[in-house]
């Protein structure tokens, strides 16, 4: 079993819908396999009411969750930064694991389609898990 748990932090420009989305659902698949953080490059006031929703269907409550802005030292801390539109506004660092998902910005959006992008967002955040963790049953 590895001795450090991988740090991964998600951000997108106002940390109300896709980098929530993708630290909710990795930190619930993740069980403590990895630590979890999100932010933007410019906060939002609030979350997007139908990220909250479409995330309320699939179990999870992100209702007390708040947008937070990205910190030097949230980058530095985190193995893997997964960006999601936030373009040149996210610092960089040598040695980190960059990867910039090309998602769909669900601000304006109607619950269906936050919905589909609540699902691609959880292939990417399994995908990532089992790279930076492996699966359960693999440590077991």
């Amino acid at each position: 079993m590895k001795a450090t748990v991988p740090e991964v932090l998600f951000v997108c420009l106002h940390n109300a819908g896709r980098s929530q989305m993708a630290a909710a659902l990795l930190h619930r698949l993740g069980a403590g396999r990895v630590r979890v953080r999100s932010a933007g490059s410019e906060p939002a006031r609030s979350l997007n009411p139908s990220v909250v929703e479409a995330m309320r269907e699939v179990g999870i409550d992100i209702s007390r969750e708040f947008p937070k802005p990205v910190s030097d030292g949230a980058v530095r801390a985190a193995d893997a930064v997964i960006t999601m539109g936030c373009g040149d506004a996210c610092p960089i660092y040598p040695g980190k694991r960059y990867e910039d998902w090309d998602l769909e910005d669900p601000a304006g959006k109607d619950l269906a389609t936050v919905r589909r992008i609540r699902d691609e967002i959880e292939v990417r955040v399994t995908r990532l898990l089992e790279e930076l963790a492996g699966s359960p049953a693999a440590e077991a």
